[in-house]
């Protein structure tokens, strides 16, 4: 198994994107060590404080004078978990990287089996979700549905139940740091890579402290960035369902010459007519969103401004 990190550099880099989780931090930081003090690898735990209100950073800041192998990267404002994802990724060190969240719903104690697939040869290890019955009923339904949707109409092939949650060899995490687009969508860039992969399963927890900020409209619009991202067939479709449209207005007029010529009926009622306009002006409409979904995303990465801006760094100047 190659990679380009130094020598010197920890085996796992643990990287935890954080936005007010401070009741979950000492719970997080208690299980991690308590796996890698059992597993007897070096490690570093980077954590990135994306914009918190709580007092998520004064306890990371206070726990890392004691740990010289917690990291600490604040940004300048909340950018989004997949940007703060992003950086924490960008300031790993370690031979490999595994993005995990501070709510413990992906259960560090499988990292054990994550890194033997990787000393086997693997070089991307995907942590599964078996068994997801802690979450409601709308939201396992609705990942199911997008799932479904991505792997019929995107261009690569995302693993169904699986999130950030994973093991990345150094040369993976390097040409991840190669992929500049402004617009994240994580979960699709990890399987764009590619790479020898492997899989192992667990069963998804409650949270062990706080409470989420992914509400039904921020997983919705979390999904509709995978679908632009990794798609181009909703822009395709408008084009198919244009020359059906056409075909059947040319139809409907050749009945309505028939009509005509033949019984004499050539007087279009004002309801239909209106029903007809009012249609067609929903279909142009909807037509109008989706093309301005994929050229705001022109718009983002034209201006070319940095993905993040940070404001502190904790940790970083004792390597």
């Amino acid at each position: 198994m190659n990679t380009i990190a130094p020598s010197n550099s920890p085996t796992l880099s643990f990287v935890v994107p954080m936005y007010n989780e401070n009741a979950a931090i000492p719970i997080f930081l208690k299980r991690v060590r308590a796996v890698m003090e059992s597993l007897g690898e070096s490690y570093e735990i980077v954590c990135v404080n994306d914009g918190s209100t709580d007092e998520t950073l004064s306890q990371l800041i206070e726990a890392q004078k004691t740990d010289a192998r917690l990291k600490v990267v604040d940004l300048s404002r909340n950018f989004g978990k997949e940007v703060a994802l992003t950086a924490g990724i960008d300031h790993a060190s370690g031979k490999a990287v595994i993005p995990i969240d501070a709510d413990l719903q992906d259960p560090p104690e499988i990292i054990g089996e994550m890194v033997n697939k990787w000393r086997e040869g693997y070089e991307v290890v995907i942590a599964i979700r078996s068994d997801r019955s802690v979450d409601s009923f709308l939201k396992r339904n609705a990942a199911k549905w997008f799932y479904s949707v991505m792997k019929r109409m995107g261009e690569i092939s995302i693993p169904p139940n699986a999130g950030d949650f994973r093991l990345m060899d150094r040369k993976v995490v390097d040409s991840l740091k190669r992929v500049t687009e402004r617009t994240r969508f994580m979960k699709g860039l990890f399987a764009w890579l590619g790479y020898k992969k492997a899989v192992v399963y667990f069963v998804r927890e409650k949270r062990a402290a706080g409470q989420t900020s992914w509400r039904y409209w921020k997983l919705w619009n979390f999904a509709l960035e995978g679908i632009v991202s990794f798609s181009s067939l909703p822009l395709r479709i408008w084009s198919y369902l244009g020359v059906f449209t056409s075909l059947g207005a040319l139809l409907y007029m050749f009945v309505i010459i028939g009509r005509t010529l033949f019984s004499g009926v050539d007087v279009p009622g004002y309801a239909s007519l209106m029903v007809v306009i009012l249609f067609f002006s929903g279909i142009n409409l909807i037509c109008l969103g989706v093309m301005g979904e994929y050229l705001s995303r022109i718009f983002i990465e034209v201006k070319q401004r940095p993905l993040y801006l940070v404001r502190e760094k904790y940790g970083f100047e004792s390597e």
